[in-house]
């Protein structure tokens, strides 16, 4: 048999061996759980392209910024249409807004025109040109998206505002984030634009992540706007700040905006209504409300229920 000082040093070496076990345990725990992270990321990369440019594709030509849909048909699945024979027209400087029930064909649209998919028949121009005739890079320049998800990466704020434009001064940095009224609250951040974000904007508010989205567009400066109401759940206070900054944001600019709240369109040149992905009207906001057609109706359900 062992000493006591055996037992005593057996009973040490087992608890300093404790913890270190432990940790090991739930280490493997944790890089299971990453696995799963690694297998989904190598089967996007790993994914056939869908959409590759041309050998011969060009820069879009500058131009007003005119985007024409003509005789689109789209299905995602086959057999299930999502788009029918749409022709429409997005002029150059104008604000035209998208509106319609879920499921109409709105988002199809923004998608088409960015060109993460190609139509089954017809065509999307920008400024005269057929996108598939058109490289990616000069398509990126074109066009800038603001969604209602904001997507910020974990870094500083100058960073994420400069997303896009690398070669950015910190001169223009700061007049973007003014333009879109989120200086202030940046600046009473502790280290100002070189403030570290975490993952996904965390510790910034939703209407504060909404202003370094639209800074970021308003410094690319891109002709076409496109915009997926991006104040849909904000805040009053917020939703006014954001609303001051898109206005900025838009002016003179190609401007395409899915509105979700009728409210929201009150500046825009052109309503073009879908329904069951066609277009069913379109029009200035007085002249479909003029007509006892799909625009008046929801207008009258949404009307009432801000009555309510």
């Amino acid at each position: 048999g062992g000493s006591p000082g055996d037992l005593m040093a057996f009973i040490t070496a087992l608890l300093l061996a404790y913890e270190p076990a432990k940790r090991l345990a739930r280490m493997r725990v944790q890089i299971e759980g990453g696995m799963i992270g690694v297998r989904m990321m190598f089967e996007v990369l790993d994914a056939p392209l869908t959409l590759a440019e041309k050998k011969d594709a060009h820069p879009l030509p500058k131009a007003s910024g005119d985007v024409e849909l003509k005789n689109v048909c789209f299905e995602y699945l086959s057999g299930q249409p999502v788009l029918t024979d749409v022709n429409v027209v997005f002029e150059g400087g104008k604000m035209t807004a998208l509106v319609g029930p879920s499921g109409s064909g709105k988002s199809t649209i923004i998608n088409l025109i960015m060109r993460l998919y190609d139509p089954q028949s017809g065509s999307v121009a920008i400024n005269g040109m057929d996108l598939r005739d058109a490289s990616f890079a000069s398509l990126r320049e074109h066009v800038s998206y603001v969604g209602q998800e904001t997507f910020l990466f974990s870094g500083t704020i100058k960073h994420n505002i400069s997303v896009g434009r690398d070669n950015a001064t910190d001169e223009e940095i700061i007049a973007a984030a003014k333009a879109a009224n989120a200086h202030d609250f940046i600046m009473n951040m502790p280290d100002g634009y070189d403030s570290k974000l975490g993952e996904n904007g965390s510790g910034l508010s939703g209407g504060q992540r909404q202003r370094v989205a639209i800074a970021r567009a308003m410094l690319r400066d891109a002709d076409i706007l496109i915009l997926d109401e991006a104040t849909s759940a904000l805040d009053s206070e917020s939703e006014a700040l954001v609303r001051d900054a898109l206005e900025r944001l838009t002016l003179n600019k190609t401007s395409i905006v899915i509105a979700h709240r009728l409210s929201t369109i009150n500046r825009a040149d052109k309503i073009v209504v879908m329904d069951n992905g066609q277009i069913v009207e379109q029009g200035s906001r007085r002249e479909l409300l003029a007509t006892d057609g799909l625009y008046k109706r929801l207008h009258s359900i949404q009307f009432d229920a801000d009555v309510a």
